[in-house]
């Protein structure tokens, strides 16, 4: 099967859309073992791009978001200090089609 070359749409009002909106939140403000399994819960949400543009444009402290820890998202901060707006690079990535990035 080949892979799909559909752009996704990004998603604005995201909050409330994740599949962590029916979890409990305190789920994903763990830390140590406990973040991997909060991170399942990231795992194929339709606004995970979204959710992770907010944290780091935000600079979100605590707490999983997007699929990454606190830990991962200081780290790609300090990757990326030229970064000025992590929703406008998400958001231009998340529509490319696949069959332009690979």
């Amino acid at each position: 099967m080949a892979p799909t070359t559909t752009a996704a749409t990004w998603v604005s009002d995201w909050p409330g859309k994740g599949q962590c909106a029916g979890s409990d939140p305190d789920a994903l403000f763990v830390q140590g073992k406990a973040q991997r399994a909060a991170k399942v819960i990231c795992k194929g949400c339709p606004v995970a791009m979204e959710c992770l543009a907010d944290a780091l444009d935000n600079r979100t402290e605590f707490g999983v978001w997007g699929g990454m820890t606190e830990r991962e998202r200081r780290a790609l901060l300090r990757r990326r200090p030229d970064v000025t707006s992590w929703a406008a690079l998400l958001q231009e990535a998340k529509a490319r089609p696949l069959s332009t990035i690979a």
